[in-house]
């Protein structure tokens, strides 16, 4: 736990809390213990925390983002697949008690149970030490990484360019990871878009969904230039 911790960057003064947001259910319903050891209520505290961590951050960042889009930015960050990069960076699986069954079954890798860990690992860090510390792991481990992949936050790169393919009728886009580098909690990947099965142009972020988004905008520039030289024969 106190290796976890210095990954957290958080150091509890109840260290209980961290060993329950740790514990999933499979283990505690093996092990026959009360309903409160695992880690199910801190995930349900976790997610309303986070939630207004971002939904607050939002607000005061993005004055002139109406309701809709700051629901959508907010779902985004919050989202399965951000949590569970997290997850990765913190090295979590490692850390989980698991049921020999869900052990079994791939569990310490499933995107699920690590954001549900992600979120009452934050519920523990909220009840151990309040708003102010739970706030210095959104903004290290999710706001962070959004504010330095993204140039334009209102944006959505990758529905716009799928919007402008498709105008064109029968087109395919796709997204792949052709590199990884950094260390575990510094990752920077890159992402190619694939149009048709054939690389369109590559973006690079801190995290997969930032790399694609940047790798659509790329696209998005080069199609650019494309479809203002239509009447010269370009096209998608």
């Amino acid at each position: 736990m106190r290796e976890l911790e210095a990954r957290l960057g958080y150091k509890f003064n109840n260290i209980e809390l961290l060993e329950t947001a740790l514990t999933h259910s499979s283990y505690s319903n093996e092990n026959r213990l009360e309903s409160a050891k695992c880690n199910e209520r801190l995930e349900f505290l976790g997610d309303a925390v986070l939630g207004l961590i971002v939904a607050r951050y939002l607000y005061e960042n993005f004055p002139k983002v109406n309701e809709g889009k700051m629901t959508r930015l907010r779902s985004e960050l919050v989202c399965e697949k951000n949590l569970d990069e997290v997850a990765a960076k913190l090295q979590l699986g490692s850390y989980l008690k698991l049921g020999k069954g869900e052990e079994l079954g791939g569990g310490r890798s499933r995107p699920s149970i690590l954001a549900d860990a992600v979120e009452a690992t934050l519920a523990a860090i909220y009840l151990d030490g309040g708003m102010v510390p739970a706030k210095n792991f959104v903004n290290r481990f999710i706001l962070e990484v959004f504010e330095a992949g993204t140039t334009d936050y209102t944006r959505d790169y990758k529905t716009e360019l799928q919007e402008l393919v498709q105008k064109k009728g029968a087109q395919h886009i796709s997204y792949t990871v052709i590199g990884e580098s950094g260390p575990d909690h510094m990752k920077v990947f890159e992402t190619a878009v694939l149009l048709n099965g054939t690389q369109l142009a590559t973006g690079s972020g801190k995290s997969k969904k930032t790399a694609e988004q940047m790798a659509a905008k790329a696209a998005l520039e080069k199609l650019g230039a494309l479809v203002s030289n239509q009447n010269t024969g370009s096209k998608l």
